[in-house]
């Protein structure tokens, strides 16, 4: 699956075909393009639940820029509201709002999102899921509607100890 574009979820079951239109529709793909959008997290992989939300990743060479992109098109929207922060050292901007009933967080920094975190372990979810099946993805989805986040359920049903994220990432 090419999850560099969001093409896929014009094909895919009807959560997904829901998110590809909010997204077609506000051309928040359009609009992000100067900064590398990549959509991550549960949706794409099927593995969602009714509070998942649309996560966008993105890659700032200009924090300024990105803010007032970002503000200029989507400060009207529902909930719309942002923070700045540091992780390891690296400033951070995460923006959320309401779209067609989704909930979407934008979140930058800058490093390119092919690298970035989310998206290595998205595709790593994926190929676990391909390879477990699904009767292992239906139990991920226990899990989540149970309060797991995703990493520590994949973590829980692979019977792997340790820090989730860290583990995850070195199954690359």
């Amino acid at each position: 699956m090419d999850f560099t574009t969001i093409d896929y979820l014009k094909d895919g079951n009807p959560r997904q075909k829901s998110a590809y239109q909010a997204l077609q529709r506000r051309k928040i793909f359009d609009i992000l393009k100067p900064f590398d959008p990549l959509l991550v997290g549960t949706i794409p992989i099927a593995i969602d639940i009714e509070s998942s939300d649309l996560d966008i990743i993105c890659c700032y060479t200009d924090l300024d820029y990105f803010i007032r992109i970002v503000t200029e098109n989507f400060k009207q929207e529902l909930n719309f509201n942002h923070k700045l922060s540091l992780q390891n050292g690296k400033k951070i901007a995460l923006f959320r709002f309401q779209l067609d009933g989704f909930e979407v967080e934008l979140y930058a920094q800058d490093t390119p999102t092919l690298q970035q975190n989310a998206y290595r372990h998205m595709l790593i979810e994926a190929r676990l899921l391909n390879e477990h099946g699904e009767n292992f993805r239906q139990e991920i989805i226990r899990l989540k509607q149970k309060g797991y986040k995703t990493e520590p359920a994949f973590a829980h049903l692979l019977g792997i100890t340790g820090d989730p994220y860290e583990v995850l990432l070195r199954m690359e």
